[in-house]
């Protein structure tokens, strides 16, 4: 999952991209709204963290530059502006929620999950095979058996998961499952592959992650 915040207070903008990033998140970071209505229509995020008090262009303004190009993704706003008619401003404007500050980091990313699952109609688990992702309590089980997975392998398993029977692209993961500054020269991509694998198919068949010669990666239940 990759998410934009747009916030101008560095401290906070740091402290929602560390805890994100905990939870298995892509965070790309600005601090100002002149680049972040271009930016957010370029690039293909997940979800939008907006502050309202920005330099440059206003928070409203840049929902509305968001929306005016990519009406999908999903924009939560995070303002200390809160008061019931500023929520209702900014839900008619164009956000999916809206958050008062000080918050808490445990409910802003449960949020951002729920804003995901909104419109998409789909289980609380992912079944591929006799491997079982639950998606709410991040937990995943082959064949009856849990595996502990670390932020990011789950990150990545996840992604692969719902695009599962669909080779995926490096580039597709990289930009969903790693942040803007990641160098795509290195291998990292390739090491949480090996790291999934010798989690969930050593010893296990079917094997479910198979690379597609030329193109990526896939996970499914069936050899491609």
């Amino acid at each position: 999952m990759r998410v934009l915040v747009v916030e101008d207070d560095r401290k906070v903008a740091s402290f929602i991209q560390r805890g994100l990033e905990e939870e298995g998140c892509a965070v790309d970071v600005l601090h100002d709204g002149d680049d972040a209505g271009a930016q957010a229509r370029i690039v293909d995020y997940d979800c939008v963290v907006l502050d309202l008090n920005l330099p440059g262009r206003s928070g409203f303004q840049v929902l509305r530059d968001i929306r005016a190009g990519k009406a999908a993704v999903p924009i939560l706003i995070l303002s200390a502006q809160a008061s019931p008619d500023e929520r209702v401003t900014g839900l008619n404007v164009g956000a999916d929620d809206y958050m008062g500050k000080p918050f808490i980091l445990a409910e802003l990313a449960a949020r951002i999950r729920a804003l995901l699952r909104r419109g998409k109609p789909q289980e609380p688990k992912l079944r591929v095979g006799n491997l079982e992702i639950d998606v709410v309590r991040r937990k995943v089980a082959r064949d009856g058996r849990s595996v502990d997975l670390k932020p990011k392998e789950y990150a990545l398993l996840e992604f692969l998961a719902y695009h599962a029977d669909r080779p995926v692209t490096r580039s597709h993961i990289i930009e969903h499952v790693w942040d803007i500054h990641f160098d795509s020269i290195s291998n990292v991509v390739e090491v949480h592959i090996n790291a999934l694998r010798n989690k969930l198919d050593r010893g296990a068949d079917p094997p479910l992650i198979h690379t597609v010669r030329g193109v990526g990666y896939m996970l499914t239940a069936a050899p491609p």
